[in-house]
């Protein structure tokens, strides 16, 4: 503001031969900064220097010519500099970035994005026919991205993407099979594939970490698996064997004694005698892609004849993770044979579960009330014997 001598304590203003009005300030190393854009009124100027003078006091100023890095660079390098990220990750997130996030918003610099903009390209993409599933898979890379630049980078002030909502999926209902069902499966498949389809379910496996389980993963004896590893399949790269999906993956896991016979006869007939023979491979002994192994076992056809035509391979787990909580098992317990570092996935099978206790307990009572409404009751409206709570159950 000017002091009394009409000179400003903090930074100068001047008026432009357009008549808007430009402001400048000196920076923390004492350069001096023009403000982004110019202003109709002086007074807006005035309050833009007020602000800036008290973001330097609280350390909270941002250098704007930082922030002018277009998000198409620095969302590339954002993915490029993180190592820890696996190569089918890396894949996925340049591909929502090229197909989603560049072609609308690429060529907005870091500093001039908002919360309207980040709120107009996503209606965007929805009217354009994109899924709420991958909007939300965009947006929450989008997300991502912004919070480094916020938190770590410190190229803006605030993280322009606050919708509520816009980072939830809303995925179609897995379909879950019952123990007979699965079984009626495992008979449609061939014999090579019979063990793959019952591990993959009762042990509640990733396709990836089951195809890369070796002979030494597999302890028939002591009835437990050992994930290590797991195969990714990589556009342009093919197989790529590495660590499991996250650190909780790598992970030992209990068999059901059921399986453990069509296991040991799967051994014998079809996987090589060495530690580092490969459990799980084609006819010819490869690798096997998970799309060759549809039409190897015919799974559409088979899954069909079954009732499901929508099954997918990966419902197996959804199944065995299902049954896994229908047991009681705690959320921890979950977690760890799931391989989730987070509980979020737990969770939401541990709801299921309290939802099918709920339907049980529902039903239970439904039959406690016919049978009272069936029971003979005397002049007090009591069953003639039974209790005032339960007729026909002895007081």
């Amino acid at each position: 503001m000017p002091n009394r001598h009409g000179h400003r304590r903090f930074g100068s203003l001047r008026k432009l031969p357009s008549g808007r009005w430009q402001a400048r300030y000196p920076g923390p190393d004492g350069l001096m900064r023009t403000a982004p854009e110019t202003f109709a009124r002086r007074a807006e100027a005035e309050r833009y220097l007020t602000l800036v003078e008290a973001q330097l006091a609280r350390h909270e100023w941002i250098d704007p010519d930082r922030a002018k890095i277009l998000l198409r660079d620095y969302a590339e390098r954002w993915i490029a500099h993180r190592p820890q990220l696996r190569p089918r990750t890396v894949h996925l997130y340049t591909w929502l970035l090229g197909k989603y996030v560049t072609p609308y918003l690429g060529g907005v610099q870091l500093g001039r994005l908002d919360t309207a903009m980040v709120r107009e390209w996503r209606a965007r993409l929805i009217e354009s026919g994109v899924s709420e599933t991958m909007a939300a898979k965009a947006y929450r890379l989008l997300r991502a991205v912004l919070m480094t630049a916020l938190k770590e980078d410190e190229l803006i002030r605030t993280n322009p993407c606050r919708i509520p909502g816009a980072d939830r999926e809303s995925p179609a209902e897995r379909p879950v099979l019952t123990v007979g069902e699965l079984l009626a499966l495992v008979a449609e498949m061939p014999d090579r594939y019979r063990a793959l389809v019952l591990l993959t379910t009762f042990a509640s496996l990733r396709w990836g970490e089951a195809i890369a389980l070796q002979r030494r993963d597999v302890d028939l004896d002591g009835g437990v698996i050992h994930i290590r590893q797991a195969f990714v399949e990589v556009r342009g790269r093919g197989f790529v064997l590495g660590p499991p999906k996250s650190r909780a993956g790598r992970r030992v896991v209990a068999l059901p004694q059921a399986v453990v016979p069509a296991l040991r006869r799967h051994l014998a007939a079809y996987a090589g005698q060495e530690p580092d023979s490969f459990v799980f491979t084609g006819p010819t002994g490869t690798t096997i892609w998970r799309g060759n192994f549809n039409k190897l076992v015919g799974w559409k056809a088979a899954t069909t004849r079954l009732g499901y035509p929508n099954l997918h391979f990966h419902d197996l787990r959804h199944t065995g993770n299902t049954l896994a909580s229908r047991t009681g098992a705690s959320l921890r317990d979950l977690m760890t044979r799931m391989g989730h570092d987070s509980p979020r996935a737990a969770l939401i099978y541990q709801h299921a579960s309290r939802e099918a206790d709920r339907a049980i307990a529902k039903a239970v009572d439904a039959a406690v009330r016919q049978a009272q409404k069936r029971a003979p009751r005397n002049g007090r409206g009591v069953s003639d014997k039974g209790s005032p709570d339960f007729p026909g159950v002895a007081g």
